[in-house]
């Protein structure tokens, strides 16, 4: 099916902002907004939010992807993904400007795009559905659990990591400083626990911003919609996502509900770089559209 590709200027709390629409021919009932995290843009790595709008739209799915304020083309102070709101209500109000036969919007991210998506779709009724790749839920001391489990024992099974050492090029100071940090924040994250359960025996409490995973649970817990979630194997970011998961039942119970389907990739990095990586996350993207 052959599709239009059509550039897009619009307005956000007084800045302008660019994007670029897909159009198929034949125009199905869901749309797909692809929101970009940082520091990117609408392209995305290796091209691949271009290779994954214009297949969509080859299929039938009108898809738009964006710069948020400050980023690419567009206009305005650049922000964190905990404050582009604005900019993807705003794109979301010019996507169904363009194309009236819309009544679903389907909201695709990949990274801290996928946590602000899930900071928006619950506030926003004409979302009906999620695509969140690798969600960022980053951490301090969920990022040094993450190093302590993954990175460094994975490392003591890479032959160049030995061969460092053998011929005198490990720098046995520096591996001691970081891994004193590591441990440092894990220590940090079991203190802060102990004196929230001493505030909840009566002690003071003072009042602090919840966690992100848990803000992000919140939001989930609050979506209406549909979810599909794909994940990268060979990604630290997915794995904090996935110890997040297993550590927590209400993250698994929301994910086991039947609104919500689950890919893995065990072999991707998080940017999916190579074509076949792509490819497959494209391919679940559509099947899944095509589902409901």
């Amino acid at each position: 099916m052959n599709s239009e590709e059509r550039a897009l200027t619009f307005e956000c709390q007084g800045s302008w902002l660019y994007g670029i629409l897909h159009l198929p021919q034949h125009i199905c009932s869901k749309g797909v907004l692809i929101v970009v995290g940082g520091p990117q843009y609408r392209v995305g790595s290796h091209r691949q939010f271009t290779l994954l709008a214009r297949h969509l739209a080859a299929c039938g799915t009108p898809v738009m992807r964006f710069d948020c304020r400050g980023m690419g083309d567009s206009e305005g102070e650049s922000r964190t993904f905990e404050d582009v709101e604005e900019d993807i209500r705003c794109a979301i109000d010019t996507f169904l400007n363009e194309v009236p036969a819309l009544n679903q919007m389907v909201i695709w991210g990949l990274c801290d795009a996928a946590s602000a998506a899930l900071f928006y779709a619950h506030r926003d009724e004409r979302v009906t559905g999620l695509v969140l790749l690798n969600p960022w839920v980053r951490t301090d001391q969920g990022a040094a659990k993450v190093y302590l489990k993954h990175y460094y024992k994975a490392r003591l099974f890479q032959p160049e990591f030995w061969n460092k050492i053998w011929q005198g090029n490990f720098s046995y100071g520096k591996a001691v400083r970081s891994l004193s940090q590591i441990v440092g924040s894990v220590l940090k994250e079991k203190k802060e626990k102990m004196m929230a359960g001493n505030a909840d025996n009566g002690e003071p409490r003072t009042t602090v911003p919840l966690p992100l995973p848990e803000r992000m649970l919140a939001g989930l817990s609050r979506f209406n919609g549909k979810t599909l979630l794909i994940l990268s194997g060979n990604d630290l970011t997915a794995q904090e996502f996935s110890d997040v998961v297993k550590g927590s039942d209400e993250w698994q119970r929301i994910l086991a509900s039947p609104d919500v389907s689950r890919q893995d990739l065990p072999e991707a990095n998080h940017t999916f770089s190579r074509r076949e990586w792509k490819d497959q996350v494209t391919t679940w993207t559509n099947g899944w559209l095509q589902s409901w």
